[in-house]
């Protein structure tokens, strides 16, 4: 049995995808060991109601020296779903090849600081982009650079707005998270 640590941000419904898709056995031969979350957020919540062990760690300078203490070590995956913090360069190197992350564009384009959430819809619609999606991808210590696990791609039309393009961007991120997973975890 694989071991999944999911850092969560938000409400969690990437989580919740993922609890699900474990639970239906899509994802095989895995489970969510731990969720640990940055700040208060339904996500917390979304573990619990799973039987989930869940950590808050608060953000700040002890973030990631803290991060390092909870993480078991017998982790296969740690999957950021909706997860705000920035990790340390360390942290990314020690577990290299092990974190991923889903981006709600099609990296390289709208990654980076500050590229999160409304941010990055608000910039596809201002840059008049005839597509997006999403992307998971490796984490790295550059911000969104990790190579791409698998991406993809929806047509922006006229009459998209970021809030159109950001539930269309949520439901590709609901179908490829799963799939990404199970590649990464080397499920078939």
């Amino acid at each position: 049995m694989k071991n999944i640590v999911v850092l969560v941000s938000g409400s969690g419904t990437n989580l919740q995808r993922i609890i699900d898709t474990i639970e239906a056995g899509e994802i095989q031969n895995a489970k969510v060991d731990l969720v640990v979350a940055d700040r208060e957020c339904f996500g917390l919540e979304r573990a619990k109601n799973h039987n989930i062990k869940n950590i808050l760690i608060p953000r700040g300078k002890n973030f990631s020296s803290e991060l390092v203490n909870v993480i078991p070590q017998d982790t296969d995956l740690i999957v950021l779903a909706g997860f705000l913090s920035i990790l340390k360069p360390e942290f990314c190197e020690n577990w290299n090849g092990k974190i991923i992350n889903i981006h709600p564009a099609l990296l390289p384009k709208f990654g980076g600081k500050g590229m999160w959430g409304m941010n990055v819809h608000n910039a596809v619609i201002e840059a008049k982009e005839v597509e997006s999606g999403a992307t998971v991808h490796f984490v790295t210590p550059g911000i969104d650079e990790g190579e791409a696990i698998l991406q993809k791609s929806f047509e922006v039309t006229a009459e998209d707005t970021p809030e159109t393009v950001a539930q269309k961007v949520h439901q590709i991120e609901y179908e490829i998270f799963p799939l990404a997973i199970n590649k990464v975890l080397g499920n078939k």
